[in-house]
């Protein structure tokens, strides 16, 4: 079975009796260099304070008499209530419980917990109801950026103001913030590599020219040692470390079984030494045998998401 990517702790899922595990490959990231960790931030001391309260004088606020209708512990906050946008009450402390649930979940929304209300909150909205702490901020942020990189890879999130940000040229790594120019009455364009205020002339594709500022996944690609299959006959010069031809996820065979893997992030099956979905390898080979089309090069660019496969 194969074997993908490459954290501090090694998890083997076996997929199928003749396909290779396989577990993502995250390459080596500078330590300069800003991203989203893949183990959530832990919880600071002061996310554990006292009950928090709104302020009466908020005119801002919707004040109620009602329970708390996030309470589900019935821990009893005394704090005053207020109406989200979707009408439930809630107390600043319970609010902040729930959607930090939420994000412990991997969800990256957050929604009413109320039965029957499927409404969605803005994130601006609960930072605001929520009264989150600085702490709180970064911990709610770096969460929510992780599940959301996790659902989605075309998603990220600016490094100015947090806003997500969906980039419309896969070719240029420049991308522009509307939120940040019009606050602080200029462009502003950060690098969707880095995740770093855009230094240097625009558009380009390999990287912008903040220190640090590279391509990661491709140096994995570039650099990774060949693999030698205990099972596969004839073939050789095929990298240990491929780029999911459908979303772009790296992916690392261990060398044993066939030679076609399922990617745990898209569950979309491919062969590792063509490259090609496996329906379309095995109309002219077979698991265990080296592929009519040979082996396919060392990927110099990573593929984007075809969502339609």
């Amino acid at each position: 079975m194969g074997s993908s990517e490459s954290t501090p702790q090694l998890v083997w899922t076996r997929v199928h009796p003749e396909r290779p595990r396989v577990q993502p490959v995250r390459p080596r990231v500078q330590p300069e260099q800003p991203r989203v960790h893949p183990e959530r931030p832990r919880v600071q001391p002061e996310q554990l304070q006292a009950e928090k309260c709104y302020d009466p004088g908020d005119p801002t606020l919707r004040f109620v008499d009602t329970e708390d209708e996030l309470d589900f512990l019935c821990e009893g906050f005394t704090s005053r209530r207020a109406l989200m946008s979707c009408g439930h009450a809630v107390t600043p402390t319970s609010l902040t419980n729930w959607c930090r649930r939420l994000l412990d979940q991997g969800e990256s929304r957050f929604t009413c917990g109320q039965s029957g209300c499927s409404v969605e909150w803005p994130y601006t909205e609960v930072r605001k109801m929520a009264l989150l702490t600085p702490g709180e901020r970064e911990y709610f942020e770096k969460t929510l950026a992780s599940n959301v990189t996790k659902d989605n890879f075309n998603i990220k999130f600016c490094p100015g103001c947090k806003s997500c940000m969906v980039r419309k040229n896969d070719s240029n790594l420049s991308v522009r913030c509307t939120v940040c120019t019009a606050k602080k009455k200029q462009t502003y364009e950060f690098c969707w590599q880095c995740l770093r205020e855009w230094k240097g002339p625009a558009p380009r594709s390999d990287r912008c020219e903040n220190d640090g500022c590279c391509n990661d996944a491709l140096k994995t690609l570039k650099n990774c040692p060949d693999i030698v299959f205990q099972s596969v006959k004839g073939v050789t010069g095929c990298p240990s470390i491929r780029a999911c031809p459908t979303c772009g996820s790296l992916v690392q065979h261990d060398s044993t079984q066939c030679k076609n893997v399922v990617c745990p992030r898209c569950k979309v099956e491919f062969c590792f030494v063509c490259l090609k979905l496996t329906k379309e390898c095995l109309k002219t080979s077979r698991h265990f045998i080296h592929c009519s089309s040979g082996v396919a090069p060392r990927q110099t660019s990573i593929p984007v998401w075809n969502n339609n496969i």
